[in-house]
């Protein structure tokens, strides 16, 4: 069960959009281990950086369309957004420091296209 507020494929564009600082897509389903493990990793990072950041996340189950957009073809898969746009995929292990280092970096470089 997810601690993150949830979008799908009615309302991801908009709220996206209209939400402010950055923010992580975390494609997840239920009964990932993956999933599971990085859902905790995902929480305690949040709580480490102050809610400095949002996350919201994404049933890969019942948000297929959202699924074929992006390409994703594992589990979990991370996109980070800031100020409402897409800004990259986030690849890190599964560790809170090596998640920061791994936003820290992509904020720096410039933002790619969106899938």
């Amino acid at each position: 069960m997810s601690t993150f507020p949830i979008l799908d494929q009615f309302n991801f564009h908009h709220t996206l959009e209209s939400t402010r600082g950055v923010v992580i897509v975390f494609f997840a389903r239920e009964g990932c281990g993956s999933c599971r493990h990085w859902r905790g990793v995902l929480a305690d990072y949040r709580v480490q950086r102050a809610h400095a950041l949002q996350i919201f996340e994404v049933d890969a189950v019942r948000d297929s369309a959202l699924i074929r957009e992006f390409g994703v073809y594992h589990l979990p898969a991370l996109y980070l957004y800031r100020d409402g746009h897409f800004h990259a995929e986030l690849r890190a292990e599964a560790h809170p420091a090596k998640l920061h280092a791994a936003i820290e970096t992509q904020l720096i470089a410039p933002a790619e296209e969106a899938p």
